[in-house]
């Protein structure tokens, strides 16, 4: 027996005799996320509820890294990983801080709410951007990595306890999300929706599950047995706690109709595997009990859960922990900044390059800036943010790096980020003139346009005046679009940097604008990011978690759940901009050979050649596709990623192990299982799609292998 599950059965012992001196109103009270202290216990009080989506958000000074889907557009698992471990480390030194002085407030916990590992399957989603993207290999990889770093390597304590959400079938419409069914088929059920989950729970061991607000096959997500108890507990074996969505728990009775009360509706998310309740519905437990809609024995086992949970992070029963030592210092300290600006580099993706970038600064004297997200902090940070000790946007990023150069900037912000004009009381496109003048007098125009989480986020968030918080369509609101073509009018080179967490219609303005530059919602540091690539301090390297569609023409209805028709997997149009794409200052060269062409039951092992054939140093994705000729996914799949970094003329040899999960497929029973066929492996620095040829000029390797075994992995 490993010594951590040693441990972790020892904290299981523990947390069963404390439960037998509990009370049942005692009991109750710990199954809310505002747990109070039991002093004659020697329990303190403990809020469950903190958020680290990309940083340890809502409490205060924290590092604000990009957001998830920028951190997904790096294809990075070690980045993710130091990120994780960055963030628990804050999470920390901020929870050592506040217990010092006395504050158990909400947000100051190390039950950290992260990752988000849904499915961004559909553009429109205002949540989306809190995910890994498109790919649920991209997204288990990335989010297995994230979680690791947040609950550390010591094989007593967990550094914190992240918490995998929305558990499951989870991806809007944000505005019908406390009443709506979804049902989708085997396998797409596993092989889209569950998978991710799968992962971080088996091999990453994920300490948490978050429900989704939907219901599922008629039950709902927080009070579902089939997920969470058949499907997660009993067949992936997880041992971690269970939390509701916050008042997801109220929509038994308000919004699905399967509860007539609060008291039936808190016992059936516990007796289906619910155990902390983030609302105001487990409070009536004890009526519950005493009208027997639930026992004590079964309260005792959610009970159980979670104080084994609390004893994993050493802050229950006066334990001393190797992570009690982490000072306030560590917040937003120099390496997390120089972390910080690592991520934001490596998320940006080149979609388009006419040979303007990178900018020389021996050739340009006035540059502008233009654009409604140029000096906006909002669009740097997505939601579920931090706050930073200082921002940099884009603009600032170009007046600080320029700063001991010759280089004029010129500013406008051109256009309100939706309204028809920007100030109240002026007539409508109130700052058209001054975007010409500022043409004029420029060299080069940096047009920051996009989104930002007022207009794609969360059901509710302040100021979106959108459907709940998703996207109409993908069109740019407001005026930009307009404002954008007035740029183009004036002749001068124009790069737009699009700051916004999902996919855009951008067809105009690839045929139109000289460069793009997708910036996501880069981070506290992203200004700087943008303006060292612009001017080619680095490469990028990027590339793109999601699929960029043309028009909502080329989707199915937002409702429905399942695939055909959505993401590069399943995608009969031709998109914009495909999954994996993304553009560098350099080029690459990749062959591959296979060592053998039959896949055994150690998989497949692959010779990669890697050159770096052009003039920057730079890193490449690297990036496996694999097609099982029985497969009924239209498209080869996603099945490893490898960052080469190389200098000019350099080149390097890997070699490659797809396991033999990557040639795995859900069957109808929902079981991961390898059949005896052909298959096509392709490897290359994009997917082998016709759009990624045309832009790309490159066709990666295919490579013809026989599966020889079968078997259930």
């Amino acid at each position: 027996m490993a010594v951590a599950e040693r441990y972790e059965q020892a904290y299981r012992r523990a947390a069963e005799r404390l439960v037998e001196q509990m009370t049942l109103s005692e009991k109750v009270g710990q199954m809310v996320y505002t747990a109070p202290a039991i002093p004659r216990l020697g329990i303190p009080a403990y809020n469950w509820w903190n958020e680290a989506l990309h940083g340890v958000a809502r409490a205060g000074t924290a590092t604000v890294f990009p957001q998830a889907i920028g951190l997904a557009a790096t294809f990075d698992e070690a980045l993710l990983h130091e990120v994780g471990a960055a963030v628990s480390t804050e999470a920390r030194a901020k929870y050592n801080a506040a217990q010092r002085y006395g504050d158990c407030g909400i947000y100051k916990g190390l039950t950290l709410w992260a990752p988000n590992i849904n499915i961004f399957r559909d553009p429109r989603w205002g949540r989306g951007h809190e995910t890994f993207g498109e790919d649920p290999y991209l997204t288990s990889r990335l989010g297995m990595a994230y979680i690791q770093g947040l609950q550390g390597d010591d094989e007593r304590y967990l550094k914190a306890a992240a918490c995998a959400k929305h558990f499951a079938v989870h991806s809007g419409p944000e505005n019908v999300r406390h009443n709506f069914d979804v049902s989708v088929p085997e396998p797409e059920l596993s092989e889209t929706y569950l998978h991710a989950f799968r992962e971080c729970v088996e091999t990453a061991h994920v300490e948490g599950v978050m429900g989704a607000y939907n219901s599922f096959n008629g039950r709902p997500c927080c009070g579902n047995e089939f997920l969470l108890t058949e499907t997660l507990r009993n067949r992936w074996g997880f041992r971690g706690y269970v939390t509701s969505d916050c008042w997801a728990i109220v929509d038994f009775y308000r919004g699905y109709g399967v509860a007539k009360t609060p008291q039936e509706a808190a016992a059936q998310a516990v007796k289906s595997g619910c155990d902390v309740n983030c609302g105001c519905t487990y409070p009536h437990l004890e009526d519950a009990v005493r009208e027997g809609l639930i026992t004590e024995r079964e309260i005792d086992a959610a009970l159980i859960r979670l104080f084994t949970t609390r004893m994993r992070l050493g802050i229950l029963g006066g334990a001393k922990t190797p992570y009690d030592s982490i000072a306030y210092a560590e917040v937003d300290a120099p390496d997390k900044r120089a972390l910080n600006l690592q991520a934001a580099k490596k998320s940006l993706v080149l979609l388009k390059n006419d040979g303007v970038l990178p900018l020389d600064k021996t050739k340009v004297r006035t540059i502008g800036v233009i654009g409604p997200n140029a000096d906006s902090r909002g669009a740097l940070v997505g939601n579920y943010e931090g706050t930073a000790s200082r921002y940099e946007t884009v603009l600032e990023g170009l007046q600080d790096y320029l700063r001991d150069t010759e280089i004029r900037i010129r500013y406008s912000v051109g256009c309100h980020l939706w309204l028809r004009k920007f100030d109240g009381s002026a007539s409508e496109n109130d700052r058209l003139s001054e975007v010409q003048a500022v043409c004029e007098e420029s060299d080069v125009i940096v047009a920051c346009f996009g989104l930002d989480a007022c207009i794609e986020g969360e059901e509710g968030d302040q100021s979106n005046p959108y459907a709940g918080g998703d996207k109409q369509d993908l069109r740019l609101p407001g005026l930009q679009h307009d404002v954008i073509r007035t740029i183009c009018q004036s002749g001068k080179p124009v790069v737009l940097v699009l700051l916004a967490g999902s996919a855009l219609d951008l067809s105009w303005e690839h045929e139109h604008v000289q460069a793009i530059v997708q910036g996501w919602y880069p981070g506290a540091r992203g200004g700087r990011a943008v303006a060292e690539l612009l001017f080619g301090e680095y490469a990028p390297e990027g590339r793109l978690p999601v699929t960029f569609y043309r028009s909502t023409d080329d989707l199915p209805d937002f409702t429905d759940y399942r695939m055909q028709g959505k993401t590069y997997r399943y995608l009969q149009s031709e998109p914009l901009y495909p999954f994996g794409y993304g553009l560098s200052y350099t080029t690459f060269d990749v062959e591959a050979t296979a060592a053998s062409d039959a896949v055994t039951e150690c998989g497949a092992t692959l010779t990669v050649r890697v050159r770096n054939t052009g003039h920057y140093a730079a890193t490449d994705t690297v990036q496996i596709y694999v097609r099982p000729d029985r497969s009924t996914v239209p498209h080869p799949q996603l099945k490893k990623i490898e960052k080469v970094s190389l200098r000019p003329g350099e080149e390097k040899t890997i070699h490659i192990t797809l396991p033999l999960s990557a040639f795995a497929l859900y069957d109808q029973t929902g079981a991961r299982r390898v059949e005896k066929g052909g298959c096509s492996v392709f490897v290359g620095d994009c997917q082998p799609d016709a759009r990624s040829r045309a832009l790309t000029g490159k066709t990666p390797t295919e490579i013809r292998l026989q599966i020889e075994t079968e078997q259930t992995v």
